[in-house]
Parts: C-alpha cells; structure tokens; sequence
C-alpha cells in the first residue's frame, strides 16, 4: 500500500436482473437465472469496466452472480461464498409490502427488524458484515497494483460498503443498488471513500 493511500479501486457490480429483483421478492437462497434484460445490463456493465486495469475478481456462487461476471467479460474469477445474499430465512420469496403484512409491522425494515428463520435459519445484518468484511480484508492489499472487482447481491454489495467505509452495517439501508449497477469505493488523502454508486446500466438510463 502507498504511503497516502491505495491507488485502484473496489468495483462493485451488482447482479442483473432477474424475475424476483423485477418484483421486489428477497433472493437470498433460491439460486435464480438472469432474464435477458439482465443480461444486457451485464454486457453493458463489461463495457464501462473494460479499460479499467484489474488484478483480482471475486465473484458470488450463485448463478445470476456468475453469470454477470462473465457477460461482462470477467471469466478468471474466484468464486467467494461470503459474497452470497444475505439468508433471508422466513422472509425469503417476500415483497417488503407481504413481510409488513405477514409481521403486522407497517414500518418492518429489514436493516432495522431482520428476519425470521425459515427454512433456513436466516442471518442478521452483522452476520453478512462479517463474512463480506473478508472480501475487503483479500482486496486491500491488492488496490496498488490494479481495480478488484466484486459481482454479488443488492443487500450482500450495500453492507460490503458500509465496512469498506468503516461504518455500521445498518447504514446500508441509505445506500440504494439496482440491479446491474455499477459502484466504486477507494481512497482520499488516506480516508475510504464512495468514488461512484449505483451508475446504471440499463437501456435508456
């Protein structure tokens, strides 16, 4: 690491879209393909990053995540399972409007209320801080040398960010990340730093 601060950049690349991210339905689990708007998007994310120099690519198991990355030209990734969407558990499949009604919490906010378990038992929002703070911790050390590109989650990709920005998870609940969205994190005078969020890639945005 230089003595101010790392020279590249964190580039995070949320998955395209798929039919559950069009509906608003919590993905975290169910392994969903990307519909072929998606698939543009992650076409036209590759676009933007294509000049940018890169040394290092982690990328979520899950398919639309994967698929993203390589649409977009990204083939020599390492798949990293901490970069998996948050365990919605009981919530999985549910709007935010059916989770208010379902909870009888007409204010329900996942960063604020978390989930139920379910068929899975579901995380909190320190679980995902936790696992996803290992990403940051791999991508540091590399930021001298080149751009880190990471391809994951809506929820996974916002509390990713809170950590890289040496905040509470919680404040991922201020940071809006569409689908296909491009962002980057670094460094200014020492200080981590937003240096782009939520650039869209889809036609006509």
């Amino acid at each position: 690491m230089s003595a101010d601060s790392p020279t590249y950049s964190l580039i995070l690349i949320r998955h395209g879209e798929t039919e559950w991210s069009r509906t608003g339905q919590h993905t975290g689990t169910t392994d969903l393909p990307l519909l072929p708007e998606g698939e543009d998007c992650a076409r036209r994310a590759g676009e933007v990053i294509r000049d940018m120099p890169r040394v290092a690519a982690f990328v979520s198991p899950m398919q639309r995540a994967r698929r993203t990355a390589e649409l977009a030209g990204i083939t020599d990734y390492t798949i990293d399972a901490d970069l998996r969407e948050w365990d919605y558990g009981g919530y999985e499949g549910l709007t935010t409007p059916q989770i208010r009604e379902r909870s009888g919490d007409p204010r329900w906010e996942i960063f604020k209320d978390g989930v139920v378990p379910g068929k899975t038992p579901g995380e909190t929002v320190e679980d995902v801080a936790a696992r996803v703070s290992h990403i940051i911790e791999r991508s540091i050390p590399m930021l001298d040398d080149g751009n880190v590109v990471v391809v994951a989650h809506g929820h996974s990709l916002r509390i990713l960010a809170t950590v890289f920005l040496q905040n509470v998870p919680r404040l991922g609940a201020r940071l809006m990340l569409d689908a296909g969205a491009i962002s980057m994190l670094g460094y200014y005078h020492g200080n981590p730093c937003i240096q782009v969020w939520n650039r869209p890639t889809r036609e006509g945005v």
